[in-house]
């Protein structure tokens, strides 16, 4: 439907309009706590000011969500397809919406405390837990599409860490002999664009992630049966990315500080490295269909970047923080996703 039928279906369909708010507070909390990743360390090199460079992630976000569904939505269906909550459309619609607002409470929970937690993990965890929840076993859930999660988080997790340090050690030996700053000068443009493609991969990621729930949550709401594929019209596309980009100018800046400053010191040169390493390992991950989580790779590759200046540059007080969250995510939001479903099932 395009985009004024969608409005008039909200008007008609309180169902319709209380799934899409929800997936669009999800969607915002996104933008809140895991967007700003993908600018963190062109904001703290100071190679853009803050305000410049959540305009630009605004537009890469759109960018990449547009170019990557036109040409691979395989994410996005990976997300939709990802559960089953049964043949009940009623009672389906409700396990959902309990699973975004599992998603919601946990995402605040960790912006709060200034962790970048993996909001790619936490939906695909709130949606599993809601899916047992419905089934009151294992049944929910799409072994196959689920499999690729756990590819993505070890890719994530490794190739992240192993293409931070690699560019890193490549750029320095390369460089090791130029002056200063002349080198600084052309990192600085560099990291721009290196931001640039990391908010593109966002958008090509993690944006085709929550169109696959906003589509989910549509279907559901219309009282229909979930079908294995589904077209994803242009508004939803630029509503995604509108909606993150305000999220990340609302409360993006703590999760900045903590990913681009906190965690290690970076120079130019190494904004730049963690920021290619970490876009290129999102691209091998969208062009392959596998859901991976931006924070995750941003951030290892970041570590790699540290670690290929000396393990001593992190601070791994940061790093434990982060590494506990990450680890918490799936049984915790998935924890809060079964108890929701259970609570609005008996409510509702």
């Amino acid at each position: 439907m395009n985009f004024s039928e969608f409005l008039r279906a909200m008007v008609s369909s309180p169902p319709l309009a209380i799934v899409s708010l929800l997936t669009i507070g999800v969607i915002l909390v996104n933008g809140w706590t895991d967007a700003p990743n993908a600018i963190a360390t062109c904001i703290s090199t100071k190679s853009m000011p803050p305000r410049a460079a959540i305009l630009m992630a605004t537009f890469f976000n759109f960018l990449g969500i547009v170019v990557m569904t036109a040409f691979n939505a395989s994410v996005a269906m990976t997300i939709y397809n990802m559960v089953d909550f049964g043949g009940n459309e009623q009672q389906a619609l409700i396990a959902l919406c309990a699973a975004l607002v599992a998603i919601v409470l946990w995402a605040t929970a960790a912006s709060y405390f200034g962790i970048p937690t993996s909001e790619s993990h936490a939906l695909i965890a709130g949606l599993s837990g809601a899916a047992i929840a419905v089934h009151g076993s294992m049944s929910g859930i799409n072994g196959g599409e689920w499999i690729k999660v756990l590819y993505g988080l070890g890719i994530s997790l490794v190739l992240g860490f192993v293409m931070g340090y690699v560019t890193s050690k490549t750029i320095n030996a390369t460089c090791r002999n130029m002056d200063r700053r002349k080198t600084n000068k052309f990192f600085k443009h560099s990291q721009v664009g290196g931001a640039a493609a990391m908010a593109f991969m966002h958008g090509a990621q993690d944006g085709q992630k929550f169109i696959g729930v906003f589509l989910l949550g549509s279907v559901l709401a219309g009282g229909a049966a979930v079908s294995t594929t589904a077209t994803v019209p242009f508004w939803l596309m630029l509503m995604c990315s509108v909606v993150m980009a305000l999220g990340t100018s609302i409360g993006g800046m703590r999760i900045i500080k903590t990913v681009g400053m906190d965690m290690v010191k970076l120079e130019k040169h190494q904004g730049f490295a963690a920021d290619l390493a970490a876009a290129g390992c999102l691209l091998i991950s969208s062009l392959t269909g596998i859901p991976v989580s931006t924070t995750h790779t941003k951030t290892t590759s970041i570590m790699g970047v540290g670690a290929a200046k000396r393990l001593s540059a992190l601070n791994m007080g940061i790093v434990k923080e982060m590494m506990l969250a990450w680890i918490l995510t799936f049984p915790g939001c998935g924890l809060v996703g079964y108890l929701m479903a259970k609570l609005f099932l008996q409510i509702f």
